[in-house]
């Protein structure tokens, strides 16, 4: 039994994994209050209204290794849209931008334990958020050069 083992929730049955429970209730890298956006080199954001998950990602990459170095996030959505995102800024923290933007949503879900089928459209937006700050950051040494 998990440590958020819940059976019942207002008669519906909780149906994710242990690995997507832990980034819903404790979510990493969230985007705080304390932090300043204009300390981060680029930011992306997704959303579909239909479904009401919306996301935000920004990125500081090391100029010379071209590595993100902290990438932070903001979603307003369902657990599966948070636990996503959540794990991917885990997954995408250390590696080049190039290797960053090749995380699909079958390695997001992967490392989530599964997500129900009707929940997979959360690990997409995650992943194209973070190809937006990516481009937007790419799109930004472009202009200065």
């Amino acid at each position: 039994m998990s440590k958020y083992d819940v059976k019942d929730i207002g008669g519906y049955e909780w149906i994710y994994s242990e690995k997507v429970q832990e980034h819903f209730y404790n979510p990493k890298n969230v985007m705080t209050d304390d932090l300043k956006e204009k300390d981060f080199d680029a930011v992306g954001e997704v959303g579909s209204p239909a479904c009401g998950d919306l996301m935000k990602i920004w990125i500081k990459v090391d100029p010379k290794t071209k590595k993100i170095t902290d990438l932070r996030w903001k979603t307003f959505g369902c657990a599966s849209a948070i636990a996503s995102t959540s794990v991917l800024s885990e997954m995408a923290i250390g590696k080049t931008i190039n290797q960053a933007y090749k995380i699909t949503p079958l390695q997001i879900t992967k490392k989530l334990g599964g997500l129900p089928k009707r929940k997979i459209h959360c690990s997409v937006l995650g992943d194209q958020a973070l190809r937006a700050a990516i481009d937007n950051y790419n799109k930004k040494i472009l202009s200065a050069a």
